[in-house]
């Protein structure tokens, strides 16, 4: 009998599956097709502290093995969150989540994160750096160490629980920013958020998006962002969460070797909405064909 439980910051999970933030919303949608309980977690819709109606329409590209979205973190608002979204996802969703949150200022970070450390039902604050489809906020806070570490020691003032940065792949050195996150407290690191991209429309000869740019994600990443756990997951000792691409069992032994410990599943929820039973489902029966009697035997194992 295989083991598939993994453990991120003393939290123990059933399996490393997490739908990543954005592509799952709060879990009800999916709630009704299976029973997301069978989840190690899951990550919530990117919250920030006032209401957003997001980036204009059209918001979506099509592409090649991916898509490009650039939504701009359309959410209700903190308080609404955890008035109404959380006390309704505990219905149907008995285990603990992570919470995604955004800012467009250290103050709204740190207003976020104080809030959300209140909630029972949060088991790792996920603190977004790196949302390239937005202006002024997100992935301006990430693409420098500096600034990333910034927002890190400022979280982690206001918090008791576990904080993981999500970080950007649209910088020169991820390392380097990885590296000054754990210097300056984080818990560990999610990555990677999404690379950014376009599409033209042939026919109007204009930015197929109406922000123009937007943040691709989808199979075509997965090289990028399992080389990006790799080069991370030998320069610091916090555990990762790995995402970008991932849409198999196979995807998730493979990025548990370049060094995460659990595995978002992102862009491949809108494709298909069972991929994560799917995975779950499919994990043992992977775990024996490359003879791995448990998952935490293998994380790192590519370069150990």
């Amino acid at each position: 009998m295989v083991n598939t439980k993994v453990t991120l910051s003393g939290w123990e999970l059933d399996n490393p599956i997490i739908p990543a933030s954005g592509t799952f919303g709060y879990g009800k949608e999916f709630a009704e097709l299976w029973d997301i309980n069978m989840l190690g977690s899951f990550s919530f819709k990117g919250t920030t502290r006032e209401a957003r109606f997001g980036n204009p329409t059209p918001r979506i590209a099509e592409c090649s093995a991916g898509m490009i979205n650039a939504v701009g973190l359309q959410n209700p608002g903190i308080q609404h969150v955890v008035e109404h979204e959380l006390p309704e996802m505990k219905k149907f969703f008995h285990k603990k989540v992570v919470a995604n949150i955004s800012g467009f200022s250290l103050e709204e970070y740190v207003d976020c994160c104080r809030i959300m450390d209140k909630e029972d039902q949060v088991g790792i604050i996920e603190v977004n750096v790196s949302c390239p489809n937005v202006h002024g906020g997100g992935m301006a806070f990430g693409t420098s160490p500096e600034s990333a570490a910034q927002v890190t020691r400022a979280v982690k003032e206001v918090t008791q629980k576990p904080v993981y940065i999500k970080l950007s792949p649209n910088v020169t050195d991820i390392v380097s920013v990885a590296k000054a996150c754990e210097e300056a407290g984080a818990d560990g690191l999610s990555l990677i958020n999404t690379l950014l991209g376009m599409r033209i429309d042939l026919k109007k000869k204009k930015p197929v998006i109406a922000n123009k740019m937007g943040g691709f994600s989808g199979p075509a990443i997965f090289p990028v962002a399992l080389r990006m756990v790799f080069q991370v997951a030998q320069a610091v000792n916090i555990p990762i969460i790995g995402m970008g691409g991932v849409a198999t069992a196979e995807d998730v032994i493979e990025m548990m070797l370049a060094g995460a410990t659990a595995v978002q599943i992102g862009a491949q929820n809108l494709v298909d909405p069972y991929v994560c039973p799917k995975i779950i489902a499919e994990l043992p029966s992977v775990m024996e064909k490359y003879g791995i009697q448990s998952l935490t035997d293998i994380i790192g194992g590519a370069w150990k």
